[in-house]
């Protein structure tokens, strides 16, 4: 507490003092080789077309985020996994008659209780 209220009495820092450059905007010896933005009414349609050309692509590359990409991707497609297989093994749509997941069902519902059979033979070895 008293740490804080002497940090609203310290005294601010110092002033920075302002950077100075050997020469500005205007004084710059190391002037462009080309003006930019170039004028486009005097480029020739073909210029034009290479300028554009390069300014896309320079600018896909900026923006491309190729992480941000693959694990977008992976999260789509685990999400589609997912309803797909929620709604083939486990969904009940609530109606008395046989569905074409129904098979599918059956057969998962004998894969997991042959595991739970494997597990329970597994806790008795082990408890004896």
């Amino acid at each position: 507490m008293a740490a804080t209220l002497l940090s609203l009495f310290r005294r601010s820092p110092p002033p920075v003092a302002p950077i100075n450059l050997p020469f500005t905007a205007l004084t710059n010896p190391y002037s462009a080789q080309r003006p930019w933005p170039p004028n486009f009414s005097h480029l020739s349609p073909k210029h034009k077309c290479r300028l554009e050309r390069r300014y896309r692509r320079r600018t896909q590359l900026k923006w491309a985020r190729p992480q941000w990409k693959k694990y977008t991707t992976l999260v789509q497609w685990a999400s589609i996994l997912w309803v797909v297989g929620y709604g083939v093994l486990y969904l009940e749509m609530g109606n008395k008659g046989r569905t074409v997941a129904d098979e599918a069902r059956d057969w998962m519902k004998g894969q997991m209780k042959g595991l739970e059979g494997q597990r329970k033979g597994v806790e008795t070895v082990q408890k004896g």
